[in-house]
């Protein structure tokens, strides 16, 4: 899966530039918000204020909002359960 982290001034965003589906991306995000994943420490989460997912199956981008780091992002994505999953 290839990505694309680009830090902002008020958060990260990632674009999944592969033929992921958005809903995957929805249920990563959704599985984070409501604490059933242990992809990021309850530190980080703490730290983004929103999840915003856009675009569509293949293009598929994710704001996160917030006073977090590509490093943290990419850490956390890289143990994700949702994405990793084969």
């Amino acid at each position: 899966m290839k990505q694309q982290i680009t830090e902002l001034k008020d958060g990260v965003n990632i674009h999944f530039n592969t033929e992921i589906k958005k809903e995957k991306i929805i249920l990563m995000v959704e599985n984070c918000q409501q604490g059933q994943c242990e992809c990021m420490s309850q530190e980080t989460k703490q730290k983004i204020t929103n999840m915003q997912v856009n675009g569509e199956d293949g293009k598929v981008e994710l704001r996160l909002s917030g006073d977090i780091s590509t490093s943290e992002v990419k850490q956390a994505l890289s143990k994700s359960k949702v994405l990793n999953k084969k």
